[in-house]
């Protein structure tokens, strides 16, 4: 038994985890979802049709109640009627003519049979017939003339054995022989009363068959209702309508040919004058079928809904799991070929990714060892040979400016005895100029410091371009006391005459300002020069605010990631531009974030 268990062990342990997900995924989930979708459907099957069976029945019932008590009203009006002593009085009474008629009609026969109607909306019309010659017919009383006597309904009438009597049967429209209308009467003789059985007395109760219709129409969604009389005639169906002219019978209720379908017949009543009456039900199994239909297109959506959620989850998980696994063999294999790489993904808690971050500590951990012990020499060696190198670039970095200057004073000393005056001045000023540049050790300096500076350069590019530029300097008193970063100025002044001034015609003036006002101190260098178009100054302020710019304007990029590093989003750095009139570069700084000397000092004030 040991034996069998371990063999099934290793064949549990041999199959790839993919595979056992698939098969956890298949035997866990899918088949649990089938068997209980098949169990659900079968129980719920029985149910419905139990439940449709229920309702059938009780459809039946209802329209077999609701008919049974619309013609019960017309018979409770015509038992009314029938024991009413003194219209049995006015109605075997003699008329002398029929104004004597006609005044009895005012006082006690006009309204008499007609007031039972707005209490009985299931009644069409209320009629007497008599055979008393003294009565004038119209409205609801009638003579019984010859036309009365060849009618179906008093002919039924006649032969039946019952007093009362619910008869169906068709009239003629407008004494028009080819067509007639349904119509549902319940017939009673008047004969209560011996005393007054002189002439025959017949009322009539004409019910509204649309009353019946609404019934049947009502129930057609569960069951196709006939109303059947005691001649196995259909009176009344869904198909037939209330209103149908025809000059056709009632049609029978076939049973052979319906004797496929399920039937359910319900006596109409037990009184003797719905004797044979019945309401008979046919159900086509649509639906009961429908039901069924869409019970299972829910169970099949749930099951469907279901199947995809689980699966999306399986996947998921499965696809955590195998991501990183494979990672994490793929980096193990690259141990194997000395390449120390890092698993950087998102280790996660769980024990996949516990063993990743015991895998990246163990391989950084080798990595410091094999750097420590294998390549601390090469490492010493190579910062041996930097260590030189510097000595050497730090010993050439002394002896060139040393040279520049000896040799920029021997110049000098020969324009001074041949009296070269522009030439001595501007060699003074480009030696004044290194001479800075090489003593700024800090980074900020005073405005007044920059000023020099920029008086320097300008001196040196005037000698250059003689009388083609001009300069001209709007320096605040107070603002010279601020201190920027050093050479914040400087590429801008360059840029205007490298590119402003060069292609213009004429005098080009350079303007530098500065002004400490509105909590800032504002700096604007200006020229009158060509100008640049709106698509250049877009791509110009573009390539000056990113870090992947090319090469061009690196200058003015390299003041603006200046002035952006020491304060940050809270300077301003503009360019305005118009073509053919010139253009200004501005920057503000806020004074709260720039520092003050305690005395201009230096060179003298601008």
């Amino acid at each position: 038994m040991m034996k069998k268990r371990f063999r099934f062990t290793n064949i549990v342990n041999d199959i790839p985890l993919n595979y056992k997900f698939i098969l956890i995924y298949i035997v866990g989930v899918l088949l649990p979802i089938m068997i209980i979708n098949l169990v659900f459907l079968g129980r719920i099957t029985d149910l419905i049709k139990s439940r449709e069976q229920q309702n059938l029945e009780i459809s039946l019932e209802r329209a077999r109640k609701d008919i049974y008590d619309f013609i019960e009203g017309g018979v409770a009006v015509s038992y009314t009627l029938s024991t009413d002593k003194n219209l049995y009085e006015m109605l075997d009474r003699p008329y002398k003519d029929s104004i004597d008629f006609y005044g009895a009609f005012d006082e006690q026969l006009r309204d008499r049979l007609n007031s039972y109607m707005p209490v009985n909306n299931q009644i069409d019309r209320i009629s007497v017939f008599t055979d008393n010659r003294s009565i004038v017919s119209g409205g609801n009383y009638q003579i019984i003339n010859q036309k009365v006597l060849a009618s179906e309904w008093y002919q039924q009438a006649e032969s039946s054995r019952n007093k009362v009597l619910v008869t169906a049967y068709r009239t003629s429209e407008n004494d028009n022989t080819a067509s007639s209308i349904p119509t549902l009467s319940v017939l009673d003789w008047m004969d209560n009363f011996r005393s007054f059985n002189e002439y025959k007395k017949l009322l009539k109760i004409d019910l509204d068959l649309s009353e019946v219709y609404d019934v049947i129409a009502r129930e057609k969604d569960y069951l196709s209702l006939y109303l059947v009389n005691e001649q196995n005639q259909i009176v009344m169906s869904a198909d037939s309508g209330y209103q149908r002219v025809t000059d056709e019978p009632y049609p029978l209720f076939n049973l052979q040919e319906d004797n496929q379908q399920e039937l359910h017949v319900l006596p109409l009543g037990t009184a003797n004058y719905l004797k044979g009456w019945r309401i008979i039900g046919i159900t086509q199994g649509e639906r009961i079928t429908q039901a069924i239909l869409d019970i299972r297109l829910y169970a099949a959506v749930l099951a469907t809904t279901i199947t995809l959620l689980t699966s999306a989850f399986i996947y998921v998980m499965l696809r955590s799991y195998n991501y990183r696994v494979k990672r994490l063999s793929r980096h193990m294999q690259k141990v194997t070929n000395e390449k120390f790489e890092l698993i950087r993904i998102d280790e996660g808690r769980d024990e996949i990714g516990g063993l990743i971050h015991n895998f990246n500590r163990m391989t950084s951990r080798i990595n410091s060892l094999i750097n420590d012990v294998y390549k601390l020499e090469i490492q010493s060696k190579n910062l041996e040979m930097e260590r030189v190198r510097a000595e050497l670039n730090f010993l050439q970095s002394q002896m060139n400016p040393h040279f520049l200057f000896n040799t920029l004073n021997a110049i000098l000393v020969v324009c001074t005895k041949n009296k070269y005056d522009d030439v001595t001045d501007i060699i003074k000023s480009l030696s004044k100029l290194l001479r800075r540049l090489l003593r700024w050790k800090e980074d900020l300096v005073s405005l007044q410091e920059e000023m020099q500076f920029i008086e320097m350069y300008l001196k040196i590019e005037k000698f250059r371009f003689r009388d083609k530029f001009d300069y001209q300097f709007e320096i605040e008193e107070q603002a010279l006391e601020y201190k920027i970063p050093k050479l914040s100025m400087q590429p801008l002044v360059e840029n205007s005459c490298k590119h402003g001034l060069q292609m213009i015609e004429g005098l080009g003036i350079i303007k530098v300002r500065a002004a400490a006002r509105e909590d800032r101190l504002q700096i604007t260098v200006s020229d009158n020069g060509k100008g640049i178009e709106a698509a250049q100054l877009k791509d110009l302020l573009h390539n000056i605010r990113t870090e992947d710019s090319s090469g061009l304007n690196i200058g003015m990029r390299n003041v603006y990631r200046r002035l952006e590093l020491y304060y940050a989003d809270q300077v301003t750095f503009e360019i305005i531009s118009v073509p053919g009139e010139g253009t200004a570069v501005s920057f503000g700084i806020p004074l709260k974030l720039l520092e003050k000397t305690h005395s201009p000092g230096g060179e003298g004030r601008l």
